[in-house]
């Protein structure tokens, strides 16, 4: 019998994570779906029909702690994310704690409560990183911050489990609800044409998954081309 492969994904509510859990899902992997109330689980439920879909909400990461995961995951892909920009003159100490919360510490819990159905698996894990992971412009200290943080977490992990393979996925900007709240944010008009798809991305991040025993891609940059 072959085996399905099981993979958890954060963020499917939009952009890159939408797509990759309706790509793994439609070529008949299992999929398993993080909503961050009751309500937006049935909403998750009725967009992906036969996902399963769990609560917790990545803005409170111990919600994690109580999660019920299977004892087998092929991969974990944290695509979930959130973004306040602004000088560090003016950031408040909410929009530092929540990007925090959202974009390092929930990944990092998660990993964590998942690392026994991770290991059963050979598994691997995915972080979707950002360009702001590896370089941080004025307005972008906090989430870049959490980003560059994102990335320490990916590196301290592939040497504490050897037998996972853990890959940070640094997208540069790309056409999806975050990106045209950072536009709104910078006060700039959005055009969704001139920026990465979140397919291609996803396209990126199922090679990644796919990838044979062989090998790993520890760090993956994506570039809008043109």
């Amino acid at each position: 019998m072959t085996h399905r492969a099981t993979h958890l994904v954060t963020g499917a509510g939009s952009g890159i994570g939408a797509v990759l859990a309706r790509r793994l899902l439609d070529r008949g992997d299992e999929v398993v779906l993080l909503a961050r109330s009751a309500e937006r689980a049935a909403e998750l439920r009725t967009t992906y029909d036969g996902a399963t879909v769990l609560v917790a909400d990545l803005a409170g990461p111990e919600s994690m702690e109580s999660l019920a995961l299977p004892d087998r995951l092929d991969s974990v892909v944290h695509a979930a994310g959130v973004v306040r920009l602004g000088p560090v003159a003016d950031l408040t100490v909410d929009d530092w704690a929540g990007q925090l919360r959202v974009n390092l510490v929930a990944p990092a819990a998660l990993t964590r409560v998942a690392l026994p159905a991770l290991r059963a698996a050979r598994g691997t894990v995915v972080l979707v990183n950002s360009g702001a992971g590896l370089f941080a412009h004025p307005g972008w200290s906090a989430y870049a911050a959490s980003k560059h943080g994102l990335r320490a977490l990916a590196d301290a992990l592939r040497a504490e489990e050897p037998d996972l393979r853990v890959t940070s996925v640094y997208p540069g900007r790309t056409a999806t609800p975050m990106q045209e709240e950072v536009h709104r944010q910078e006060g700039k008009e959005y055009d969704p044409g001139q920026w990465i798809r979140p397919e291609t991305v996803a396209d990126a991040i199922l090679h990644v998954l796919d990838l044979p025993r062989d090998a790993t891609i520890s760090d993956l940059t994506v570039r809008p081309g043109g």
